[in-house]
């Protein structure tokens, strides 16, 4: 495919393409091609080009490519293929949003403690679940069932019966059937409306205090409105977000806990206002006279500007704000009280903004069936327009042509939805009580043969396939390696180098302040070179030990903090990243523990019970595009100061100073599955760091490309680092993830995992996991932000093969904008894709572009409050229930314990589903057309005369107790046993292509139909005597006979349940007999005629079928029989 494309070397220097990447040309071009939104000739252009190629036309591309889809398909074809619907729906989309005009979101200017100050009217602060309310319930209720065909047609033909002319039969026999659909429908209903009610109203009415100018009150989390200062306390859920502004920590600091948002179990530290943490008193809050200035609300909750202004001082005092300011709704305050005052409320928050309203999810097979109905209900009006036509048009034809069409309604059996319906609750409650996959539930009935036709699924990677616990596994010094059984080495390396060390700060080997030559001269021996290294991982992260036993404390312990040794029982460790608490645990465990830290300084205890106090300079935190994270620090004791750093190898590899090993140990430790962190340091002397300083602060002043500045100034530090060490930590897989990858890879199953996790990590996982095996290259799509970088790397990854894929969700997004079909053919082509760094609406937006562009169903599984929307907007959605608390499981449509038991819900449970629905809806389908062919013979031999040939209770009872117990009990056949379906999980790919239901099997049911109801009616007509009411036993005990058989036939796996359904079955008619004299001759019915006669009729009627079994079962066995066999 790529092989005829010419591809020519990038020029480096061209000044046109790099003046066209700099930001302001590049921001200039933005905003052009904003407003030029029309077509230009880069829609026609082809993707694949040279990259030069596409340098000559970088004038050209100011557009979207919508004209491609535009023009796909217009004109009259388009029109009658379904743009009829289009335009509708469109139509109608315009009229409700002019109805309800969507209020525009605007930044706003929030005075503290004044609500009543704001200028705009912003929404109730209400957590709001429900589908329905009072007013909306019936109607949409009605409206979700009448909308499928099936149960229109039933209304209609049920109302049909109040009028004299067209009545047939008893009203009982079509209003007790839809009846009884329509009130099991419309209690699920509203058991779950109830039920969603409570918990929203549970949510609304949690007490709050609330400051105000008279002190606090308490308010209810409805009540809080826009501008409100609302106080905290630990362990509480934030009910609005805010800005933070005072806390009870000395450090002006707290940790929150956002699993509910983003799905990281870590905690976050959030950093309060300085200006109003120092105010001597909560009170002082009403005091000063200062108000919030706040972006207008976003989805994103990774980022926040905003600024922080008090006008009584002189000069003013202007502070910027970042998301380190912020308290979001739906996160939980982990430690201390917070006060904050409120920005967004109600439909503005961040988690509401990222959740998606549940949509009402029907299965395949309900609508495959849906369009079987309006098959048969054409074959149905064709049936009836041949018999009025045969009769010649004769007197009032259209009443004649109405009443053929309640004969035949038959045709389409209303016991359709009701065996499906309980078949599906069959399902559902075989899932729960399957030993297997214990702690199972099923939370929506509808859709369990969803589970048999999946083709993509969709995991996030926390929680689901790992367990998020981090455990330190190696550490390399480039000359010698430890591993799990080698720590105690370390650890007596650790205690004799800081026994031997009079003065504990004193641990380098030149305590003067000049910096360290560049190359040691003198090899260092390797106690020293551990000592480093250890103390590098001690001191290089962003982790906060917290002491539960604190939890109550006042200010006043806190100042004894240093004298106080505090137990290590008590103490448990806090970051944003679980990778660094299993650093700092591991040091902990080789000698050297962290014991305090605040803002400005940390404290190490030593084996020999010394405390080492190291005051924090600066702290460059990691961010995704540096991959790295830097600390500079102070030694109390000797006054040096140290530049320690660690990140990714592919940002360390450049920073270092040269050496033979770092990329050869990085490659080991990732094909083990290991998170590679490089660790490096760097001496500075004082004038170094003076200078540095300044050079920082001014560019963190700066307006302009602020960030672009500081990433300058910290890289000017990081040149000629010394390399200390390799570290390797395990994110632990959950039980059985790989052979259960394995499993759904082998049954055509394409695994997508999307995970708001960095980049290394989700690769790390993706490899350690299995999901892209060790024989497969992976592509991973670098960062693109305009459409001419989308386009080359597009380009660049197409011309790969059978590589699995690593997008991050910025690049996704800038791809969607304008590639959005061309990615998506890319992706769905791939092994595996991981897309890092998605935000929850993101992970739903994926989702969706699967089910429109490939059409084919999909699955997400997921176990935190970020996977909901992911979750609702699959075709299936399972939740896990995990660490990340119970939202998932709860928005889920299955609910599971543990990842690997989806191998045995979809290979056993969506496989028995799906071949069971099929066969049931089938059947079904088979005993009405059976009926309905018998009733076409006997109009047509007398006389196309619309006159039902069994009538009131015959009817009722041939499609409930004469044959419902052998029909229904299909639900529990099975074709392949649970082990082998689980050994050979290549059987499911036949399910995916959705034979076991089609056009095709539905003809052969028709055909079979046709034949059995002509030889059954002709049959009665030939062998009866005299009287009709011969012809009526006869038949009917026949068409009991075969229906039973044909039940016999169908089967596949004998369940003893389903001999009792058939000999129930018979014995229930047999006994009624007795009671039909009104419709048969008791007399005629016991003599040795009638039973040769039904006995020839039925042997007629079935034993061809079973022949043609046998010979199918023998010329063209199904794949799975060889298994069996």
């Amino acid at each position: 495919m790529a092989a005829g494309i010419p591809l020519r070397p990038v020029p480096r220097s061209s000044q046109r393409r790099a003046a066209y990447y700099s930001g302001a040309a590049a921001q200039q071009r933005h905003s052009r091609y904003q407003v030029e939104d029309e077509s230009s000739h880069l829609d026609e252009m082809p993707l694949m080009m040279s990259e030069e190629g596409f340098e000559n036309d970088e004038s050209d591309y100011h557009t979207l490519p919508r004209a491609r889809i535009a023009q796909r398909r217009r004109g009259l074809e388009w029109f009658i293929c379904g743009g009829w619907k289009f335009l509708c729906t469109s139509c109608a989309e315009w009229l409700l949003n002019a109805c309800r005009r969507r209020k525009e979101l605007k930044a706003r200017t929030v005075w503290l403690g004044c609500p009543e100050k704001c200028e705009e009217k912003y929404p109730k602060n209400a957590i709001k679940n429900q589908k329905y309310n009072i007013f909306t319930f019936i109607p949409g209720v009605l409206y979700e069932q009448f909308k499928f065909f099936l149960n229109l047609y039933f209304l209609v033909v049920s109302c049909s019966q109040f009028v004299p002319a067209l009545k047939i039969g008893y009203l009982y026999t079509y209003w007790a059937p839809l009846g009884f659909v329509l009130t099991v429908t419309v209690v699920r209903e509203a058991v779950d409306e109830f039920r969603r009610y409570k918990r929203d109203k549970e949510m609304n009415s949690q007490l709050y205090s609330k400051l105000t100018v008279r002190g606090k009150v308490q308010v209810k989390s409805s009540d809080i409105q826009v501008g409100d200062l609302i106080i905290v306390e630990k362990n509480q859920r934030i009910p609005s977000d805010m800005v933070f502004l005072r806390t009870s920590e000395k450090t002006g600091s707290c940790f929150i806990r956002t699993d509910q948002l983003d799905g990281e179990t870590d905690w976050k530290l959030k950093v309060a206002v300085s200006c109003t943490q120092r105010l001597p008193a909560l009170g002082d809050l009403f005091s000063i006279n200062a108000y919030v200035y706040a972006q207008k609300p976003q989805l994103d909750i990774h980022s926040f500007e905003g600024t922080f202004t008090r006008e009584d001082s002189d000069p003013a005092v202007h502070e910027s704000l970042s998301i380190e300011n912020t308290l979001w709704a739906s996160t939980v305050v982990a430690s201390g009280t917070v006060i904050g005052v409120v920005i967004y409320t109600g439909k503005e928050t961040r988690s509401v903004m990222n959740t998606s309203n549940p949509k009402n999810k029907v299965g395949l097979l309900d609508l495959e069936l849906n369009q079987l109905t309006k098959a048969l209900f054409l074959a149905l009006v064709a049936l009836s327009v041949v018999m009025v036509t045969l009769q010649g048009f004769v007197g009032p034809w259209y009443r004649n042509l109405f009443r053929f069409l309640l004969l035949f309604s038959y045709i389409i059996p209303i016991s359709l939805r009701v065996n499906l319906d309980m078949g599906k609750a069959a399902y559902g409650w075989l899932i729960t009580r399957d030993e297997h996959i214990p702690g199972s539930v099923v939370r929506t009935s509808t859709i369990p043969e969803e589970l048999g036709r999946l083709l993509y699924l969709l995991s996030d990677k926390t929680g689901t396939l790992t367990q998020n616990e981090m455990i330190f596994k190696r550490l390399h010094l480039g000359t010698v390696s430890y591993g799990t059984d080698t720590m105690d080495e370390i650890q007596s390396h650790i205690s004799s180098s800081y026994s031997q060390v009079p003065a504990p700060g004193s641990s380098s080997s030149t305590p003067s302040r000049k910096p360290q030559p560049a190359a040691p001269k003198v090899r260092r021996s390797v106690s020293s070179r551990i000592q480093e290294a250890v103390k590098a991982i001690a001191l290089c992260h962003n982790v906060t030990p917290v002491y539960e036993g604190r939890a109550g404390g006042s200010a006043e312990t806190e100042d004894a903090e240093v004298d106080q040794d505090f137990s290590d029982e008590s103490r448990t460790y806090q970051a944003s990243s679980p990778d660094e608490v299993a650093l700092v645990q591991w040091t902990e465990s080789v000698g050297l523990t962290l014991m305090t830290r605040d803002l400005t300084s940390m404290q190490l205890k030593t084996p020999g019970g010394h405390i080492l106090t190291y005051y924090i300079l600066q702290i460059f935190p990691f961010t995704s595009e540096s991959k790295r994270m830097g600390i500079i620090v102070r030694d109390e004791s000797s006054g040096e100061i140290t530049f320690y750093m660690k990140g990714a190898d592919v940002a360390m590899s450049t920073i270092v100073q040269y050496n033979d090993w770092l990329e050869e140990e990085c490659g080991n430790m990732a094909r083990e599955g290991l998170r590679t962190l490089v660790v490096a340091k760097k001496s500075l002397t004082e004038e170094q760091y003076q200078d540095f300083e300044s050079r920082y602060n001014q560019a963190k002043l700066s307006i302009h490309d602020r960030n672009l500045k500081v990433a300058a100034v910290v890289e000017s530090l990081e040149r000629e680092m010394e390399l200390l060490c390799l570290t390797g930590v395990e994110d632990q897989l959950q039980a059985d993830v790989r052979p259960t990858l394995e499993m759904l890879r082998n049954a055509g199953i394409k695994i997508w995992m999307l995970t708001g996790d960095k980049l290394e990590t989700a690769t790390c996982i993706a490899k350690s996991s299995h999901l892209v095996s060790r024989t497969q290259d992976i592509h991973i799509f670098r960062p693109v932000t305009t459409r001419g970088e989308a386009h080359l790397e597009l380009n660049a990854f197409r011309r790969k093969h059978d590589c699995a894929l690593v997008i991050s969700g910025d690049s996704l997004e800038v791809c969607l904008r304008y590639y959005e079909h061309e990615l998506v053919e890319l992706a769905c082509q791939c092994p595996a894709v991981v897309c890092c760094r998605c935000s929850p609406t993101q992970k739903a937006h994926i989702v969706k572009l699967l089910q429109h562009h490939t059409g084919k169903r999909t699955c997400a599984i997921g176990d935190g409050g970020n996977d909901v929307s992911m979750i609702q907007a699959a075709d299936c959605g399972i939740g896990i229930e995990g660490k990340e608390g119970k939202q998932a499981s709860l928005a889920a449509d299955f609910s599971i314990t543990q990842f690997k038991h989806i191998g045995r819900l979809l290979m056993v449970h969506g496989r028995n589903s799906y071949k069971r629905s099929a066969a049931l809806g089938q059947f079904v389908m088979h005993r009405g057309l059976i009926i309905s062919t018998m009733q076409a013979v006997f109009s047509s031999v007398f006389y196309f005369a619309s006159v039902p040939l069994y009538q009131g209770f015959l009817m009722v009872g041939y499609a409930t107790i004469y044959t419902m117990f052998p029909v229904f009990s299909l639900v529990l056949d099975q074709d392949v046993k649970p082990e082998m379906a689980l050994l050979y999980p290549e059987l499911y790919k036949d399910l995916t292509k959705g034979r076991s239901l089609s056009f095709k099997t539905f003809l052969i049911w028709v055909l079979i139909s046709i034949y059995q109801g002509g030889i059954l009616m002709y049959g009665a007509l030939l062998l009866f005597e005299s009287e009709f009411v011969h012809v009526v036993a006869i038949s009917f005990t026949a068409l009991i006979l075969t229906e039973l058989l044909m039940v016999a036939l169908t089967i596949r796996t004998w369940h003893w349940l389903m001999v009792v359904a058939e000999f129930l079955s018979l014995g229930c008619y047999v006994a009624s007999l007795a009671f039909l004299n009104e419709y048969f001759d008791v007399a005629f019915i016991t003599t040795v005629t009638f039973l040769w006669k039904v006995s020839a009729i039925t042997l007629v009627s079935c034993l061809p079928l079973y022949i043609l079994k046998y010979l199918k079962r023998k010329f063209s066995p199904p794949s799975y029989s060889k298994l069996t066999s």
